[in-house]
């Protein structure tokens, strides 16, 4: 069954907002996983205006599930892994200004950035993740590496299934097709939601992970935590559909 990876950096902003613990970010990682997430995925960004490096290593010390750690791997957030030691890093190409993450790595461009910085993360001993959008090259290049798993940008794939949804997965499909060939884990993320996850999951069955925030937190303003968490679960059930 795909894991779901409940992203927090939302409940943080939150909490920021008026400073203080509430909501308390630890608290809502903790009813997550208690509600039946599979792992907790945090992106503490330089600015700090959601996660801070603090939340991480205080997060690091309860999860108990996966912990997943994204990215720009710079020193900083090197420095993070090596001390924090999460069950995932996932790369990301963010500058350091982006208000979320919005491309795909060029794996060609950066394939020898990328293989150092992916043979180091590994001696750590976390699996490593690299955030590229559904093009065959990028995917190919990706799996020279080293890298264990690609998360599929899936911004286009969101916009495109409210007009055309055989459309809009099309190119997903085809590429994860690639990766799992390639031998690649394949996660996905990015304006995923009670919507279109279904869909997703039943067209790529063998997809290891999601990782959404963004729409789970705003799901559970109106539905309640403990509900959206398990909506989302269900979403991603396994089906017949091959």
């Amino acid at each position: 069954m795909t894991k779901l990876s409940v992203n927090v950096n939302k409940i943080a902003t939150l909490r920021n907002s008026r400073g203080g613990n509430n909501p308390s970010v630890l608290q809502v990682a903790l009813d997550c996983e208690r509600f039946g997430a599979d792992g907790i995925t945090v992106h503490p960004r330089p600015d700090e205006r959601h996660i801070t490096s603090k939340d991480v290593v205080d997060l690091a010390k309860v999860v108990k599930t996966e912990f997943n750690i994204e990215g720009y791997p710079d020193e900083r957030y090197l420095d993070i892994i090596k001390k924090v030691r999460p069950d995932q890093a996932t790369l990301v190409p963010d500058p350091p200004d982006a208000l979320t993450s919005n491309a795909g790595w060029d794996t060609i461009k950066y394939q020898a950035f990328l293989t150092e910085i992916i043979s180091e993360i590994k001696s750590c001993g976390c699996r490593t993740s690299i955030f590229v959008e559904p093009n065959l090259e990028m995917i190919e290049g990706a799996s020279k590496t080293g890298t264990d798993r690609i998360e599929l940008y899936t911004e286009a794939y969101a916009k495109g299934y409210i007009i055309d949804k055989q459309i809009a997965i099309k190119d997903y499909v085809t590429a994860s097709k690639l990766a799992k060939n390639l031998g690649l884990g394949i996660n996905a993320g990015h304006d995923l939601d009670l919507n279109n996850l279904q869909f997703l999951k039943e067209s790529i069955p063998y997809l290891d992970e999601v990782s959404i925030g963004h729409a789970l937190v705003c799901d559970a303003l109106y539905l309640g935590l403990e509900n959206t968490v398990q909506l989302y679960k269900r979403a991603l059930k396994d089906s017949t559909i091959d």
